[in-house]
Order: structure tokens, then sequence, then C-alpha cells
């Protein structure tokens, strides 16, 4: 059997269905595996996932899907079919058709990683999610709770850190823009995009061919989110096993909004790297690694040096 042949036998692709919203999924290596599913971010398709897939694949069960509006999954066109709860339903029917009776672990990254905290912290979902590893995606609710507390302690610091994060996340602000964030994905910014990319983190983001109607309809994700959940956080808290992945020279996440989990997620590790934004594609081998380490101590209890230094 050929390398071509062997990864076409080990990929499978179907389509599942969330209300009305069809998702492409595909799953990769053997289905007897402990089963990781991987949520990608925002502008990206489930192909960001593509490093990280082929080296996991040989040891776990690996889906991937297209999270709605994206790559080949369909678009719902109306601004409130992108909220968070919408997305914790998707997630929950690919596992519903993936994995229906186990528990799986999910490794999520930028918005990927935002909206999968709703399921994480959904008390009625701790029984099937097995272990969460989330990378440059906090969540929204942590996010308001801590900007809240950090306005009300009225000090400096407090007030600083707060400050600097408003900076850092300028597009947010665009991205409620009725016309403008559209628009530049419409002119030219898909095909841009992957070089952008390599500009700013030197990495080989690869050209995506449905990267103008991810760019477009991936703002759906800020405007029915974003606000809604900042200015009025729920108390969202789980003891899910909690794995922080962590490149400390992201230029859209700080290492705040990272902590802002801490006070409401239970069980947490944290690793480190000196690396940027798109780590998944930077590092696959790093993130693969920290990955499977975690996975295998979440399924036979055996925590290795690495794992007990992470320990927050």
């Amino acid at each position: 059997m050929t390398e071509t042949q062997e990864k076409q036998r080990q990929t499978n692709q179907m389509v599942v269905h969330s209300g009305d919203v069809e998702l492409a999924v595909s799953c990769h290596g053997e289905p007897h595996n402990p089963t990781i599913i991987l949520i990608h971010g925002y502008p990206d398709s489930s192909a960001v996932w593509d490093p990280v897939v082929e080296i996991l694949q040989h040891h776990f069960h690996v889906v991937t899907y297209d999270v709605r509006g994206c790559g080949n999954s369909s678009a719902p066109g109306w601004m409130w079919d992108y909220t968070l709860s919408k997305l914790s339903e998707d997630l929950q029917a690919v596992m519903r058709a993936i994995c229906p009776t186990q528990p799986v672990h999910l490794l999520a990254h930028d918005w990927g990683s935002i909206q999968t905290w709703e399921s994480v912290t959904d008390h009625r979902l701790k029984s099937r999610i097995a272990s969460y590893t989330s990378i440059s995606g906090p969540c929204l609710d942590h996010i308001g709770m801590w900007m809240r507390n950090g306005i009300a302690a009225n000090n400096r610091k407090a007030l600083g850190g707060v400050m600097g994060q408003l900076v850092h996340s300028w597009y947010v602000y665009a991205f409620q823009l009725p016309f403008l964030a559209p628009a530049a994905w419409k002119l030219g910014l898909d095909k841009a995009w992957p070089g952008i990319v390599k500009k700013m983190e030197g990495v080989e983001h690869g050209v995506n061919p449905t990267q103008r109607k991810d760019g477009v309809n991936g703002i759906n994700l800020y405007r029915a989110n974003m606000l809604p959940r900042i200015s009025n956080p729920r108390l969202r808290q789980t003891d899910v096993p909690v794995q922080l992945l962590v490149p400390t020279k992201d230029k859209f996440v700080t290492t705040a909004l990272v902590e802002s989990c801490y006070p409401y997620a239970h069980n947490v590790w944290r690793r480190d790297i000196d690396a940027q934004h798109w780590v998944v594609q930077s590092h696959p081998e790093w993130v693969a690694n920290c990955v499977s380490e975690f996975v295998e101590f979440v399924e036979t209890g055996r925590e290795n040096p690495g794992l007990v230094k992470a320990r927050v």
C-alpha cells in the first residue's frame, strides 16, 4: 500500500447535521484509539490543523471539522446563528456522530478555543469531555469578569492590564462596523492573507480556497458574542482537566487573558512557548507532543514530570 493510499484509508470524510447547518467533518487514524476533536479559529478552516493532525493520527482518533460559515460547512446568513450556544450545539452534534458513548478530548485554537469554553463550562457536558487543551482563546465570560474586577479594583496595575488588552483588541472594534471588515475580505484581503501571516509571524499559512467566505462569515462570531458576553458575563466554572498552551509572543491574546480562567477552572496545567499566535503551524510538533502527553495522563493517570511542573 502506497503512502497516499494509507492516508486515504485512514481518513474518513462525512457531513454532520446540526439543526439546519451541515458541518464538514474529517476523521483521521483508527477509531479504537482515544478521540481528539480539533476546533479551528478565525479566519481559518480546519485545514490549519493539518500539520498537527499528521502527527497525532498515528496514536489517536483525530477529528476535525469546519466551523459553521467556514470551509466546506454551510453558512447561515443571520448574525445570531453564530452565538456561542449555537457553536456548542455544533460541537455536541459532532461528538454524538463520532463518539456517541465515550468521552472525547478537545483541542482548540483562537476562536475555536473561545467557543469551546462554552461547552467545557456546561455542567451538562461534564461526562462527555475528558480533557480540554486551549490555545490563544480565553472564555468571554472569564474575560468579562476579569475586566469588571480590574476596573472595580481601581488601582493602576489592574487598570493598566485592562487598558493594555483593549489596545491589543483593536480589531474587535473594527469588526463591529457593518461594512468595513466584510468589504476588506471581498476587496482582496483573502488573496493577501497568506502573505500577511507570513510577514507577521514567518509562517507559511498556505492558500485557502474558501478564505473569502471564512473571513466574511467569521465576522459574525465577533458581532454575536463579544459585546454581549463581555458586558454581561456569566459565572462559568469547570472541573474538566484544562491544559493551556501559551505562545508568549501572541500579538492578539495577552497572558492576562489566558490567566482569566484561573478562578473558574479547577484543574489547570499551563505550558508556555516562545512563539506567536499561529503556533499550531509554526510549532506543530510541540503542540502535538503537549496534547499527546495530556491525553495519555487523563486516560491512564500517569503524569510525567513535564506535566507535574506545568500544574497551576
